[in-house]
Protein backbone atom coordinates (compact mmCIF):
# COMPACT_ATOMS: atom_id res chain seq x y z
CA UNK A 1 0.00 0.00 0.00
CA UNK A 2 1.28 3.45 -0.91
CA UNK A 3 2.23 5.42 2.25
CA UNK A 4 -0.11 8.23 1.23
CA UNK A 5 -2.99 5.75 1.11
CA UNK A 6 -1.96 4.41 4.51
CA UNK A 7 -2.25 7.93 5.93
CA UNK A 8 -5.76 8.25 4.51
CA UNK A 9 -6.81 4.94 5.99
CA UNK A 10 -5.64 6.07 9.43
CA UNK A 11 -8.61 8.48 9.16
CA UNK A 12 -10.87 6.06 7.28
CA UNK A 13 -14.03 7.33 8.98
CA UNK A 14 -13.66 10.60 7.02
CA UNK A 15 -13.76 8.86 3.65
CA UNK A 16 -16.78 6.54 3.72
CA UNK A 17 -19.19 8.47 1.49
CA UNK A 18 -19.13 9.27 -2.25
CA UNK A 19 -15.56 10.41 -2.69
CA UNK A 20 -13.28 11.27 -5.60
CA UNK A 21 -9.65 10.19 -5.33
CA UNK A 22 -7.64 12.36 -7.75
CA UNK A 23 -4.20 11.18 -8.85
CA UNK A 24 -4.52 8.04 -6.75
CA UNK A 25 -1.82 5.37 -6.74
CA UNK A 26 -2.46 1.93 -8.22
CA UNK A 27 -2.91 0.15 -4.89
CA UNK A 28 -5.89 -1.26 -2.96
CA UNK A 29 -7.30 2.08 -1.79
CA UNK A 30 -10.42 1.77 -3.96
CA UNK A 31 -10.94 -1.67 -2.45
CA UNK A 32 -10.79 -0.19 1.06
CA UNK A 33 -13.17 2.67 0.16
CA UNK A 34 -16.06 1.02 -1.73
CA UNK A 35 -18.00 4.23 -2.41
CA UNK A 36 -15.00 6.07 -3.85
CA UNK A 37 -14.25 6.79 -7.50
CA UNK A 38 -10.85 7.46 -9.03
CA UNK A 39 -9.50 10.09 -11.43
CA UNK A 40 -6.10 9.32 -12.94
CA UNK A 41 -3.89 11.06 -15.50
CA UNK A 42 -1.23 8.31 -15.51
CA UNK A 43 -1.98 5.68 -18.17
CA UNK A 44 -0.08 2.90 -16.41
CA UNK A 45 -1.79 3.38 -13.07
CA UNK A 46 -5.14 3.77 -14.82
CA UNK A 47 -4.67 0.43 -16.59
CA UNK A 48 -3.89 -1.33 -13.31
CA UNK A 49 -6.86 0.26 -11.56
CA UNK A 50 -9.20 -0.51 -14.46
CA UNK A 51 -8.21 -4.17 -14.30
CA UNK A 52 -8.87 -4.44 -10.56
CA UNK A 53 -11.75 -1.97 -10.18
CA UNK A 54 -13.56 -1.91 -13.51
CA UNK A 55 -15.56 1.25 -14.15
CA UNK A 56 -14.41 3.01 -10.98
CA UNK A 57 -11.56 5.15 -12.35
CA UNK A 58 -11.41 7.63 -15.23
CA UNK A 59 -8.35 8.67 -17.27
CA UNK A 60 -8.76 12.35 -18.16
CA UNK A 61 -7.51 15.92 -17.69
CA UNK A 62 -10.70 17.03 -15.93
CA UNK A 63 -12.78 15.58 -13.09
CA UNK A 64 -15.38 12.95 -13.99
CA UNK A 65 -18.99 14.04 -14.29
CA UNK A 66 -20.09 11.70 -11.48
CA UNK A 67 -21.29 13.25 -8.22
CA UNK A 68 -18.99 13.25 -5.21
CA UNK A 69 -19.36 14.81 -1.77
CA UNK A 70 -15.67 15.11 -1.03
CA UNK A 71 -12.37 14.80 -2.86
CA UNK A 72 -8.78 13.87 -2.09
CA UNK A 73 -5.93 15.16 -4.22
CA UNK A 74 -2.70 13.18 -4.17
CA UNK A 75 -0.11 15.91 -4.56
CA UNK A 76 1.53 16.00 -8.01
CA UNK A 77 5.02 17.35 -8.65
CA UNK A 78 4.04 20.55 -10.47
CA UNK A 79 2.79 23.54 -8.48
CA UNK A 80 0.88 24.82 -11.51
CA UNK A 81 -0.80 21.47 -12.02
CA UNK A 82 -1.66 21.37 -8.30
CA UNK A 83 -3.33 24.76 -8.63
CA UNK A 84 -5.42 23.61 -11.62
CA UNK A 85 -6.44 20.37 -9.91
CA UNK A 86 -7.37 22.02 -6.62
CA UNK A 87 -9.52 24.62 -8.39
CA UNK A 88 -11.16 21.96 -10.57
CA UNK A 89 -12.11 19.95 -7.50
CA UNK A 90 -13.12 22.91 -5.31
CA UNK A 91 -15.40 24.19 -8.07
CA UNK A 92 -17.40 20.96 -7.74
CA UNK A 93 -17.55 21.04 -3.92
CA UNK A 94 -19.30 24.18 -2.64
CA UNK A 95 -19.52 23.71 1.13
CA UNK A 96 -17.84 20.31 0.81
CA UNK A 97 -14.49 19.01 1.99
CA UNK A 98 -11.31 18.88 -0.03
CA UNK A 99 -8.30 16.91 1.21
CA UNK A 100 -4.68 17.08 0.12
CA UNK A 101 -2.19 14.31 0.85
CA UNK A 102 1.46 14.03 -0.11
CA UNK A 103 4.99 13.28 0.93
CA UNK A 104 6.93 15.82 2.95
CA UNK A 105 9.81 15.79 0.49
CA UNK A 106 7.34 16.47 -2.34
CA UNK A 107 6.47 19.80 -0.70
CA UNK A 108 3.16 19.02 0.95
CA UNK A 109 3.51 21.83 3.50
CA UNK A 110 4.09 24.39 0.76
CA UNK A 111 1.23 23.00 -1.32
CA UNK A 112 -1.13 23.07 1.67
CA UNK A 113 -0.91 26.87 1.60
CA UNK A 114 -2.73 26.76 -1.75
CA UNK A 115 -5.79 25.45 0.12
CA UNK A 116 -6.23 28.83 1.84
CA UNK A 117 -7.83 30.19 -1.34
CA UNK A 118 -10.93 28.13 -0.48
CA UNK A 119 -11.13 28.32 3.32
CA UNK A 120 -9.04 27.69 6.42
CA UNK A 121 -6.83 24.62 5.91
CA UNK A 122 -5.91 22.35 8.79
CA UNK A 123 -3.50 19.48 9.11
CA UNK A 124 -5.24 16.24 10.06
CA UNK A 125 -2.33 13.80 10.24
CA UNK A 126 1.38 13.35 9.76
CA UNK A 127 2.76 9.84 9.32
CA UNK A 128 4.73 7.63 6.92
CA UNK A 129 6.72 10.76 5.92
CA UNK A 130 3.44 12.17 4.59
CA UNK A 131 0.87 14.73 5.66
CA UNK A 132 -2.91 14.94 5.25
CA UNK A 133 -4.61 18.34 5.05
CA UNK A 134 -8.28 19.32 4.85
CA UNK A 135 -10.25 22.44 3.91
CA UNK A 136 -13.99 23.09 3.83
CA UNK A 137 -14.86 24.99 0.65
CA UNK A 138 -16.20 28.36 1.79
CA UNK A 139 -15.07 30.29 -1.29
CA UNK A 140 -16.02 28.33 -4.40
CA UNK A 141 -13.85 29.12 -7.44
CA UNK A 142 -15.03 29.12 -11.02
CA UNK A 143 -14.23 25.91 -12.83
CA UNK A 144 -10.91 26.54 -14.59
CA UNK A 145 -10.56 26.26 -18.36
CA UNK A 146 -7.50 24.09 -18.88
CA UNK A 147 -6.58 25.47 -22.30
CA UNK A 148 -6.60 29.02 -20.90
CA UNK A 149 -3.75 27.94 -18.61
CA UNK A 150 -1.58 26.76 -21.52
CA UNK A 151 1.71 28.44 -22.30
CA UNK A 152 2.30 29.21 -25.96
CA UNK A 153 5.72 29.72 -27.50
CA UNK A 154 7.42 29.40 -30.88
CA UNK A 155 10.60 27.61 -31.88
CA UNK A 156 12.59 29.22 -34.72
CA UNK A 157 13.37 26.10 -36.74
CA UNK A 158 15.08 25.95 -40.13
CA UNK A 159 11.82 25.22 -41.96
CA UNK A 160 9.91 27.96 -40.13
CA UNK A 161 8.57 28.64 -36.64
CA UNK A 162 6.92 25.78 -34.77
CA UNK A 163 4.09 26.68 -32.40
CA UNK A 164 4.13 24.81 -29.09
CA UNK A 165 1.23 24.55 -26.63
CA UNK A 166 2.21 23.40 -23.15
CA UNK A 167 -0.27 22.55 -20.39
CA UNK A 168 0.40 22.59 -16.63
CA UNK A 169 2.24 19.53 -15.41
CA UNK A 170 3.89 18.73 -18.74
CA UNK A 171 7.66 18.28 -18.74
CA UNK A 172 9.58 21.53 -19.31
CA UNK A 173 6.31 23.49 -19.19
CA UNK A 174 6.42 26.59 -21.35
CA UNK A 175 9.99 26.23 -22.60
CA UNK A 176 12.22 23.99 -24.67
CA UNK A 177 14.55 21.88 -22.54
CA UNK A 178 18.24 21.54 -23.37
CA UNK A 179 18.08 17.87 -24.34
CA UNK A 180 15.22 18.31 -26.79
CA UNK A 181 16.93 21.35 -28.31
CA UNK A 182 19.99 19.20 -29.04
CA UNK A 183 17.92 16.37 -30.51
CA UNK A 184 16.05 18.77 -32.81
CA UNK A 185 19.40 19.60 -34.41
CA UNK A 186 20.01 15.94 -35.32
CA UNK A 187 16.88 14.66 -37.05
CA UNK A 188 18.38 14.34 -40.50
CA UNK A 189 18.51 11.19 -42.64
CA UNK A 190 15.87 9.20 -40.80
CA UNK A 191 14.68 6.08 -42.63
CA UNK A 192 11.32 6.42 -44.36
CA UNK A 193 8.35 4.74 -42.72
CA UNK A 194 6.62 4.95 -39.36
CA UNK A 195 8.28 7.33 -36.85
CA UNK A 196 7.59 7.28 -33.09
CA UNK A 197 8.11 10.14 -30.62
CA UNK A 198 8.44 8.20 -27.35
CA UNK A 199 7.64 10.30 -24.25
CA UNK A 200 6.22 13.09 -26.40
CA UNK A 201 5.49 15.70 -23.70
CA UNK A 202 4.14 18.82 -25.41
CA UNK A 203 4.67 17.24 -28.83
CA UNK A 204 7.67 19.31 -29.97
CA UNK A 205 9.59 16.39 -31.44
CA UNK A 206 6.57 14.66 -32.97
CA UNK A 207 5.28 17.83 -34.63
CA UNK A 208 8.76 18.61 -35.97
CA UNK A 209 9.04 15.09 -37.41
CA UNK A 210 5.65 15.27 -39.10
CA UNK A 211 6.48 18.60 -40.70
CA UNK A 212 9.96 17.49 -41.82
CA UNK A 213 8.83 14.05 -43.03
CA UNK A 214 5.26 14.68 -44.25
CA UNK A 215 5.05 11.38 -46.13
CA UNK A 216 5.94 9.34 -43.05
CA UNK A 217 3.40 8.09 -40.53
CA UNK A 218 4.15 9.69 -37.16
CA UNK A 219 2.95 8.52 -33.74
CA UNK A 220 3.43 10.27 -30.40
CA UNK A 221 3.26 8.31 -27.13
CA UNK A 222 3.19 9.42 -23.50
CA UNK A 223 1.99 8.07 -20.17
CA UNK A 224 0.51 11.39 -19.00
CA UNK A 225 -2.96 12.66 -19.98
CA UNK A 226 -1.82 16.30 -19.84
CA UNK A 227 1.06 15.53 -22.20
CA UNK A 228 -1.35 13.77 -24.56
CA UNK A 229 -3.63 16.82 -24.55
CA UNK A 230 -0.66 19.16 -25.07
CA UNK A 231 0.64 17.16 -28.02
CA UNK A 232 -2.75 17.26 -29.69
CA UNK A 233 -2.91 21.04 -29.20
CA UNK A 234 0.61 21.50 -30.59
CA UNK A 235 -0.18 19.41 -33.66
CA UNK A 236 -3.41 21.36 -34.25
CA UNK A 237 -1.65 24.71 -33.81
CA UNK A 238 0.67 23.78 -36.68
CA UNK A 239 -1.98 22.26 -38.94
CA UNK A 240 -0.51 18.77 -38.56
CA UNK A 241 -2.09 15.36 -38.10
CA UNK A 242 -0.50 12.44 -36.28
CA UNK A 243 -1.53 9.56 -34.02
CA UNK A 244 -1.29 10.36 -30.30
CA UNK A 245 -1.20 7.35 -27.97
CA UNK A 246 -1.74 7.23 -24.21
CA UNK A 247 0.27 4.32 -22.88
CA UNK A 248 2.71 3.22 -20.21
CA UNK A 249 6.03 2.63 -21.90
CA UNK A 250 7.20 1.05 -25.12
CA UNK A 251 4.75 -1.88 -24.74
CA UNK A 252 2.03 0.53 -25.90
CA UNK A 253 3.89 1.45 -29.09
CA UNK A 254 3.13 0.15 -32.58
CA UNK A 255 5.31 -2.49 -34.23
CA UNK A 256 7.20 -2.23 -37.49
CA UNK A 257 8.58 1.24 -36.77
CA UNK A 258 11.29 2.71 -38.97
CA UNK A 259 12.56 4.97 -36.16
CA UNK A 260 12.05 5.58 -32.47
CA UNK A 261 13.10 9.03 -31.30
CA UNK A 262 13.03 10.09 -27.68
CA UNK A 263 14.09 12.47 -24.97
CA UNK A 264 13.08 9.92 -22.33
CA UNK A 265 12.18 11.05 -18.81
CA UNK A 266 14.00 9.70 -15.79
CA UNK A 267 11.89 11.28 -13.05
CA UNK A 268 8.45 10.30 -11.87
CA UNK A 269 7.13 12.73 -9.28
CA UNK A 270 9.96 13.44 -6.85
CA UNK A 271 11.56 10.04 -7.44
CA UNK A 272 14.33 9.17 -9.88
CA UNK A 273 12.90 6.52 -12.15
CA UNK A 274 14.79 4.86 -15.01
CA UNK A 275 12.54 1.87 -15.71
CA UNK A 276 10.62 3.32 -18.67
CA UNK A 277 13.83 4.20 -20.51
CA UNK A 278 15.55 0.92 -19.67
CA UNK A 279 12.49 -0.98 -20.92
CA UNK A 280 12.60 1.10 -24.10
CA UNK A 281 16.23 0.13 -24.72
CA UNK A 282 15.58 -3.54 -23.98
CA UNK A 283 12.49 -3.80 -26.16
CA UNK A 284 13.12 -1.29 -28.97
CA UNK A 285 14.23 -4.05 -31.36
CA UNK A 286 10.84 -5.76 -31.05
CA UNK A 287 9.12 -2.57 -32.25
CA UNK A 288 11.56 -1.66 -35.02
CA UNK A 289 11.59 -3.08 -38.51
CA UNK A 290 14.84 -4.63 -39.74
CA UNK A 291 17.48 -1.87 -40.03
CA UNK A 292 15.12 0.40 -38.04
CA UNK A 293 16.79 3.06 -35.92
CA UNK A 294 16.71 4.27 -32.32
CA UNK A 295 17.84 7.84 -31.71
CA UNK A 296 17.65 9.36 -28.25
CA UNK A 297 19.10 12.15 -26.15
CA UNK A 298 20.11 11.57 -22.53
CA UNK A 299 22.17 13.09 -19.74
CA UNK A 300 25.81 12.22 -20.28
CA UNK A 301 26.10 10.56 -16.87
CA UNK A 302 23.46 7.92 -17.73
CA UNK A 303 25.20 4.74 -18.84
CA UNK A 304 22.89 3.77 -21.67
CA UNK A 305 25.32 2.67 -24.44
CA UNK A 306 26.03 -0.80 -22.94
CA UNK A 307 22.31 -1.48 -22.67
CA UNK A 308 21.72 -0.24 -26.22
CA UNK A 309 24.49 -2.45 -27.60
CA UNK A 310 23.29 -5.47 -25.65
CA UNK A 311 19.73 -5.31 -26.95
CA UNK A 312 19.88 -3.43 -30.24
CA UNK A 313 23.27 -3.02 -31.91
CA UNK A 314 26.40 -0.86 -32.05
CA UNK A 315 25.81 2.50 -30.38
CA UNK A 316 27.07 5.70 -31.99
CA UNK A 317 27.31 9.08 -30.24
CA UNK A 318 26.01 11.59 -32.77
CA UNK A 319 26.56 14.72 -30.67
CA UNK A 320 27.43 15.94 -27.20
CA UNK A 321 26.72 19.36 -25.68
CA UNK A 322 25.64 20.95 -22.39
CA UNK A 323 25.77 17.68 -20.47
CA UNK A 324 23.70 15.70 -23.00
CA UNK A 325 24.53 13.11 -25.64
CA UNK A 326 22.60 11.85 -28.63
CA UNK A 327 22.87 8.10 -29.17
CA UNK A 328 22.04 6.29 -32.39
CA UNK A 329 21.69 2.58 -32.96
CA UNK A 330 20.30 0.44 -35.74
CA UNK A 331 18.53 -2.85 -35.31
CA UNK A 332 20.72 -5.73 -36.47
Amino acid sequence: MDPRSEVLLRQAELFQGPLLLAGLPADDLLGQLPEAQGWSWHAGEQAQLATRFAGRCQFAVSPPATDFQGAVLFLPKSRELTDYLLNSLAARLPGGELFLVGEKRAGIERAAKQLSAFGKPRKLDSARHCQLWQVRIEQTPASPELESLARHYELPLADGPLKVVSLPGVFSHGRLDVGSALLLEHLNRLPAGHLLDFGCGAGVLGATLKRRYPDSQVSLLDVDAFAIASSRLTLAANGLEAEVIAGDGIDAAPRGLSSILSNPPFHQGVHTHYQATENLLRQAAAHLQKTGELRLVANSFLKYPPLIEQHLGPCQTLAEANGFRIYRAQRN
